[in-house]
């Protein structure tokens, strides 16, 4: 019978029989999911709770988004289990006698708050909608309609102090999301950190390193897909021939993309302190198994560590961002390395944690498959993993036609 983890393991030296690589590339993207829906609803909070009044639209389309990475947060989890339909016992059985089982509570919660606080921000949209469709022809309309109306919950005052009122609930909404949202994403760090069988991953700033890159992460995923749903709608201005200015047709408003940048990089630099801080911590302190962690940290990962994680998805995108006269390419650019930062971070925990053995005489390779030979080695695969990075997409495509993700739309 195969072992999971057989077929993408390769042993070097003295490595027991039954050790392989069990966590592969689904347990990378988990992290990495949960990172993006922490980071958004963040992004998001800074207007609404902080009172960033220049975050506004942002703030808007990052809250809807966080919503779409929420429902695609457990796919990869899901895709890693032998058995997945067991998976749904975390919702059924919530529980906190273990880190995992906690998610299904805090997931329900966190859920719950991100679609209340979706009704309160949408709440006069639907209305208006609901009224403007009461009559409408066309079965499109008439089902637009029925929606709307579902969603307004029978509350049709619209009036100034009515919003007012939502705006204060809003605000209280998001002031309890920012907390549940870091503990989403940080008890993800916190099994990692737990393990004490595990040198690299036992440490206890894995739950804070997880969370600060987590909201670099989805800040930075943010502003990518903010820039490209703008420059679609600009396409579809352009294709309809109704050229408008450009701050009308949905072109790229650059001071919002400017300063929501000074933020990220303010969370940049505090993840990479505390990224560095442990890595030092590590070497000065020296601890059990620091022998052959110190050969995968600076030789045998040198170039995932250092190169990819640190110097393409750290150091180059900060200097493009702090940088003046930051321009629209530059900004896709910086963005795209920052997410290659994040995601080469998750796997250099995940993954470089398990490529030594333990009797701490052998190593063990992650052969990633690439085109998929079964049912296993697509889950774990390079297709899985876009299968599941394309599902946020898809559910914001679904929210998006029935609310709108900017002003212009």
């Amino acid at each position: 019978m195969e072992v999971h983890g057989e077929l993408w393991t390769l042993k070097e030296l003295f490595v027991y029989p039954n050790e392989y690589i069990y966590w592969a590339l689904q347990i990378v993207m988990y992290p990495l999911m949960t990172g993006l829906v922490a980071g958004a609803f963040v992004l998001s909070s800074l207007y609404h709770v902080f009172d960033r009044k220049e975050l506004k639209e942002m703030s808007r389309f990052s809250l809807i988004f966080s919503y779409a990475l929420l429902l695609a947060a457990p796919m990869p989890l899901l895709f890693h289990l032998l058995q997945p339909l067991r998976g749904f016992y975390v919702f059924l059985t919530p529980h906190f006698t273990s880190a995992i089982a906690a998610f299904g509570v805090v997931f329900f919660s966190y859920a719950g708050l991100v679609a209340s606080e979706i009704w309160f921000v949408e709440r006069r949209f639907f209305v208006q909608s609901a009224q403007r469709l009461r009559n409408a022809s066309g079965i499109a309309n008439k089902v637009k309609g029925f929606i709307y109306r579902a969603w307004s919950l029978g509350a049709y005052d619209i009036s100034e102090e009515a919003l007012r009122k939502d705006g204060k609930v809003i605000r209280v909404l998001a002031g309890i999301g920012v907390p549940v949202a870091c503990f989403l994403h940080g008890y993800a760090g916190f099994i990692f950190g737990s393990v004490k069988a595990n040198a690299l991953w036992m440490t206890p700033l894995m739950p804070v390193i997880f969370i600060m890159s987590a909201i670099v992460s989805g800040i930075a995923l943010c502003m990518l897909t903010y820039i490209i749903v703008l420059e679609i709608n600009r396409l579809k201005s352009k294709r309809m021939k109704k050229l408008l200015p450009l701050e009308e047709s949905g072109g790229v408003e650059m001071d919002i993309i400017k300063m929501t940048s000074k933020y990220l990089v303010f969370f940049m630099v505090i993840a990479v302190t505390l990224e560095f801080l442990d890595l030092v911590f590590r070497g000065y302190t020296a601890v059990k198994h620091w022998d052959i962690l110190r050969t995968v940290i600076y030789e045998r990962d040198f170039f995932n560590i250092f190169i990819l994680q640190y110097g393409i998805g750290n150091l180059i995108p900060l200097v493009m961002l702090i940088m003046p006269g930051l321009t629209k390419r530059r900004a896709i650019i910086a963005l795209i390395l920052i997410l290659i930062g994040v995601f080469m971070m998750r796997w250099n925990v995940v993954v470089g944690g398990q490529s030594f053995s333990l009797t701490l005489s052998g190593y063990m390779h992650y052969k990633i498959p690439i085109i998929p030979q079964n049912f296993e080695t697509y889950k774990e695969g390079i297709i899985g993993a876009l299968t599941i990075i394309s599902l946020p997409f898809i559910f914001l495509w679904i929210l998006s036609k029935v609310i709108p993700l900017t002003k212009e739309e």
